[in-house]
């Protein structure tokens, strides 16, 4: 008997929830190549009713971010932002069940991956370098500007960042993306090893290369020299930190990327996962029962509710979602409710990856969590919903350049399609369609 390749068995079921053209849990028709509906274990936390208009939410939303597309193939955000929120859009067309090639998305997915794949450097990191070095002024949309790009954030990275130069693969780099380039690198592997096995033949021997080159630059920067060994198996920026060089939250996606590429067959040593689940663990006080943003510094006082949610996703990655820390961070989630869109909790607290987050983490979590903590977010959102389908900026701030798409403050930084995107994959965890986040 022959015996599928998980990549093959990934593709197989996912053709037959678009083939098999099931109704929802409201009874009505769903698009062609989209999720048949949340699986049993999720499906009580809302009624058929709620479930019906969540997706009708969830269908605008992805149409609004297909009509954004741009010529190269990328959504619109900061450059610093790329290519991490063109994947992130690809990921919420997934989390729908729609797939590259096929049905109504099919084209601009495969192009969003053409894009993702053409920001890979030749050390294996994934960060976007503009065609031209011509001087735009951010948010303009000014001739010349690359469609995709809506500004250059340079001025706001040197500020959020202090200049250390780090030379640790070879090259300095100061003035270059150096905080963004993790989450970049991280979240556009993460995507990718989603995608491996979806794509036709020739994408995916690209991707298989992109992705064993990507977990080259991962490992590297994980076992990079730290100051503390606080911060030994976790990752944070390129550019080293004056104190703490982990966080969480870097760690947290890096963490994904590593179960995703391991799904998808990819050589993951289990040493690897150990030594960031170490670190992950070391973020833990037990003083207070929360996870928080570094093990050690003036911000290992920092908690959000993003952080909980990453917390809780990098224990369930490792099998760990029924940990006493895992449990006590869920009772906490469920002890702070989205009571109104745009509320946050913490220092640094971001509206929509905090929802992102805490929804990913009550869908592992399940039960009494799942059905504390997914109901509100939802309830939020759908409420929060554009009239053409996208999400507003959570601080009221308002958009700049790119026919209004982005350029504003805070989250909106990176961008209306960024949002939209990180709303639908808040909405989207009980279709249990992302390999990665299946429980």
């Amino acid at each position: 008997m022959r015996v599928l390749s998980r990549p093959t068995v990934r593709v197989c079921c996912l053709l037959l929830a678009v083939w098999s053209g099931l109704a929802g849990p409201g009874g009505g028709g769903m698009p062609a190549s989209a999720a048949s509906g949340p699986s049993e274990s999720l499906k009580s936390a809302l009624s058929p009713a709620q479930w019906k208009q969540m997706e009708g939410c969830v269908d605008r939303a992805l149409a609004w971010i297909a009509s954004s597309q741009a010529p190269d193939g990328s959504f619109p955000s900061l450059q610093q932002g790329q290519p991490a929120v063109t994947s992130l859009c690809v990921l919420a067309f997934l989390s729908r069940g729609h797939q590259p090639g096929f049905g109504p998305y099919g084209v601009q997915m495969n192009r969003a991956i053409d894009f993702v794949l053409s920001c890979q450097e030749s050390d294996g990191l994934f960060d976007y370098e503009p065609p031209s070095a011509a001087g735009v002024v951010p948010g303009s949309g000014a001739a010349g500007e690359n469609p995709g790009q809506i500004a250059d954030a340079s001025q706001i990275e040197q500020q959020l960042v202090p200049q250390r130069a780090y030379s640790g693969f070879g090259r300095n780099v100061v003035g270059r993306n150096a905080s963004g380039a993790t989450y970049n690198h991280a979240i556009a592997g993460l995507m990718l090893g989603e995608v491996f096995g979806h794509v036709d033949a020739q994408r995916t021997k690209e991707v298989k290369l992109a992705i064993d080159k990507a977990l080259l630059f991962t490992r590297n920067l994980q076992t990079r020299s730290k100051e503390s060994d606080d911060d030994k198996g976790g990752w944070r920026y390129l550019r080293l930190q004056f104190e703490a060089d982990s966080d969480l939250s870097v760690t947290g996606w890096h963490l994904m990327f590593l179960r995703s590429a391991r799904n998808a067959e990819f050589n993951v040593p289990q040493a690897w996962v150990d030594e960031a689940m170490d670190f992950v663990h070391r973020c833990w006080v037990e003083d207070d029962g929360l996870f928080h943003y570094t093990a050690w510094g003036s911000q290992s006082s920092q908690y959000t509710r993003g952080l909980m949610g990453s917390a809780i996703v990098s224990l369930s990655l490792a099998g760990q979602h029924e940990s006493l820390q895992a449990l006590a961070a869920g009772d906490w989630l469920l002890a702070h409710p989205y009571q109104e869109f745009g509320q946050k909790i913490g220092r640094g607290d971001r509206f929509y990856y905090s929802t992102y987050y805490c929804s990913q983490a009550a869908a592992q979590l399940g039960g009494r969590y799942w059905k504390g903590i997914y109901p509100p977010i939802v309830e939020t959102l759908v409420r929060a919903q554009e009239a053409d389908g996208s999400f507003p900026s959570p601080d009221g701030t308002s958009f700049r350049g790119f026919g209004g798409r982005g350029g504003g403050t805070g989250e909106a930084m990176y961008g209306q399609d960024y949002m939209t995107a990180m709303a639908v994959l808040s909405l989207t965890p009980a279709y249990q369609l992302l390999p990665v986040y299946q429980r």
